[in-house]
């Protein structure tokens, strides 16, 4: 596992800022072309969720983590960020439950967000 931890304690203190919860960090380096590591978690509304997109850009940039893509501001319902090798996956609790991306991606590989100084709030 070659993961940028650097990179994922920003945006997991980022999301921990605004209240995020239920976090998920998956190293998916191993069966994934498209990235290494999915970041998932929780706010409870649209404003939430937003705000918790706004601060994990605006850590990231101040840290120096370019970011490539981003969807979903708009509704805030699922938002999308993609930075180099990492996807930030932040999501109203109603439509994590719909998408249940961990039952698609978890492979024993999941890593505990404690271990970056996160309490896991579920």
């Amino acid at each position: 596992m070659n993961l940028d931890k650097k990179s994922i304690e920003v945006i997991l203190r980022a999301c921990d800022n605004k209240k995020a919860y239920n976090f998920v960090v998956l190293d998916v380096s191993n069966i994934s072309s498209i990235t290494d590591c999915f970041i998932i978690c929780s706010g409870n509304n649209e404003r939430q969720t937003v705000a918790i997109a706004e601060e994990v850009i605006k850590k990231s940039h101040e840290e120096g983590i370019n970011i490539y893509h981003k969807e979903g501001l708009d509704t805030g319902r699922w938002i999308l960020l993609e930075f180099d090798n990492i996807i930030v996956h932040i999501f109203q609790r109603d439509e994590r439950e719909i998408y249940d991306l961990e039952s698609l991606w978890f492979d024993n590989n999941s890593l505990e967000v404690e271990e970056f100084g996160i309490k896991n709030w579920k």
